[in-house]
């Protein structure tokens, strides 16, 4: 049994805020940290972003979820040339900055295995995790991908999964920063990239931890639902 299971939202290449989080919650091996994906694109450090999750996976177990940047992302990069202006337009002109290149094929081989090793979900005995949505009549291995990875729960709120387990996704920017919780889902995507902070969150004791793009710690509280 991991000693802590922790939960981070979509970092869109905001490295300074994610190495603020993890200096806070300073993994230990024992501890399981699941990312919900959109590692990538929008922030200004994509490339170090995936280095440093590359990096965190000898500190503890590390279960790194596919988001819709991140798939976009691997497509392009697999020569599905024709959504490259897509990409671009939605943040991948950021994330090839970082890269200090104007070619895809520059991308180093270590961070295409990465992108091409996330995983749709993962679970717990009473938590299930997935970027952006679910259906709550279907198990989470046969739920489409375009559901999983791209449907916001702004266009579809969902109800209770029937497996019983509280859902934590990512994905729909919580524009204020603040975690939405509805008794039954939590939201992380707490805007990082934009005026909000990245988001980290332990969901056995709902200790939390925030922190801006600038690297602020905003906070570290014992999560209360509104």
């Amino acid at each position: 049994m991991a000693k802590r299971v922790i939960a981070i939202g979509d970092i869109h290449g905001c490295l300074t805020a994610l190495d603020a989080v993890l200096t806070a919650i300073d993994p230990e091996p024992s501890d399981s940290l699941v990312l919900l994906g959109d590692f990538v694109d929008r922030g200004p450090n994509s490339a170090g972003v995936i280095d440093r999750l590359i990096e965190l996976r000898e500190r503890c177990f590390l279960f790194t979820i596919m988001g819709n940047h991140d798939e976009l992302m691997l497509e392009v990069i697999e020569e599905n040339t024709w959504k490259l202006g897509q990409w671009l337009m939605y943040g991948g002109e950021q994330t090839m900055r970082s890269y200090g290149t104007d070619k895809v094929s520059d991308i180093p081989k270590e961070h295409v295995a990465f992108l091409r090793n996330c995983i749709p979900f993962c679970e717990t005995d009473h938590h299930f995790f997935t970027h952006a949505n679910y259906l709550e009549g279907k198990p989470l291995k046969k739920t489409p991908g375009a559901v999983l990875r791209w449907e916001s729960i702004k266009a579809r709120m969902p109800g209770h999964h029937n497996s019983g387990k509280m859902a934590v996704l990512g994905h729909s920017a919580q524009k204020a920063g603040i975690i939405l919780y509805s008794g039954y889902l939590l939201c992380l995507d707490t805007y990082c990239y934009g005026t909000g902070c990245l988001t980290a969150f332990e969901v056995n004791t709902g200790e939390y931890w925030q922190a801006d793009r600038s690297g602020r710690l905003l906070k570290n509280e014992i999560f209360r639902p509104q």
